[in-house]
């Protein structure tokens, strides 16, 4: 950064300017662009808590700007490596109605994937996941090549409750997606993980749905017997050198640390920020074609927007993990 440049540094500080993610350019055209970004301001996929989700997006915008930086692990600055473009919200004229707007997201991501563009997702509830990749991966995609992906999954829930038949009205909902994304193709679970899964459950068969699809669930308990590093070599291993997607909901971390998300999980402590760090970072070099961050609940936020920084945060290590494979792809 140059210090006798006044416009420089401002573009770091998110209360200045016009807001868009990482105050990236705003250019709605995927194929102009090597990494997008993609705002799903989506509410109506998780009926259980307030429909305020739909509000992540602009939350994001508005504090991101702070994340336009290097990345010191990476030596990498991907803003400046590459074109990284805010390509807007997709546009969900019918908001209230999941499954029609799971159809419009779905149809917005297949034109990123024709265009051969990786994306970063922010949502928005846990429905988006499907939406995303009934467009970005499986039959017909090119930045799959008409296959399905390795999932790698932080959260607190499974989201792959494929015995009850919608969620409180919504057919492909934040609690359904994993399940029915294995059935159309778009993931392939044997190769995918979930990690994080802790709480009172409401039933003691809280986990079948994802282990008899062949998902490794890893809860929290888990994830203090085996340690950091084995789940994620586990999860590398697993995953192998095909496209990966990861999926990161903010109710995974400690409450402490994102208090404003969907689905609180109080009664047992979730992970840090330095774990989550380390868990993004130890999938350096997969090739990871897509990722989002969801569930984060702006009107429930702390004054000074602790959650939406957090967000933001997780989405820049999303982005540079993109850029990063980029990077050693083109050396």
């Amino acid at each position: 950064m140059s210090t006798d440049d006044p416009l420089e540094q401002l573009e770091t500080l998110y209360w200045w300017g016009v807001p868009t993610f990482f105050r990236c350019e705003h250019n709605e055209d995927p194929a102009a662009c090597d990494i997008g970004v993609l705002g799903i301001p989506h509410s109506a996929g998780n009926g259980s808590t307030e429909r305020d989700q739909h509000l992540g997006p602009r939350a994001v915008r508005n504090v991101c700007a702070h994340n336009r930086r290097p990345h010191r692990t990476y030596g990498l600055h991907p803003f400046e490596a590459f074109r990284v473009h805010d390509l807007g919200d997709v546009a969900l004229p019918e908001a209230m109605d999941n499954e029609a707007c799971v159809d419009r997201i779905a149809v917005a991501t297949r034109q990123i994937a024709d265009a051969n563009t990786r994306l970063v997702s922010i949502g928005g509830d846990h429905a988006i996941t499907g939406a995303v990749l009934l467009g970005l991966a499986g039959s017909g995609s090119k930045l799959t090549h008409d296959g399905p992906v390795a999932l790698i999954h932080f959260d607190a829930h499974v989201d792959s409750y494929s015995q009850i038949p919608h969620w409180l009205g919504a057919k492909r909902s934040a609690a359904h997606w994993a399940a029915y994304l294995v059935e159309a193709g778009c993931i392939d679970p044997q190769k995918s993980t979930q990690i994080g899964m802790r709480g009172q459950p409401r039933t003691d068969t809280w986990l079948d749905t994802s282990r008899q699809l062949g998902y490794d669930v890893v809860t929290m308990e888990d994830f203090h017997q085996r340690g950091l590093a084995a789940v994620i070599a586990t999860a590398r291993e697993r995953a192998g050198d095909g496209p990966v997607y990861i999926t990161f909901d903010l109710d995974c971390l400690d409450p402490s640390i994102a208090p404003a998300v969907s689905n609180l999980e109080m009664g047992e402590g979730g992970f840090s920020i330095d774990q989550a760090n380390s868990m993004l970072r130890g999938l350096r070099g997969l090739d990871i074609v897509g990722a989002d961050v969801v569930c984060l609940m702006p009107t429930k936020d702390l004054p000074n927007q602790q959650t939406a920084m957090v967000a933001g945060h997780i989405a820049f290590e999303q982005v540079a993990l993109i850029a990063d494979r980029l990077a050693t792809a083109a050396t």
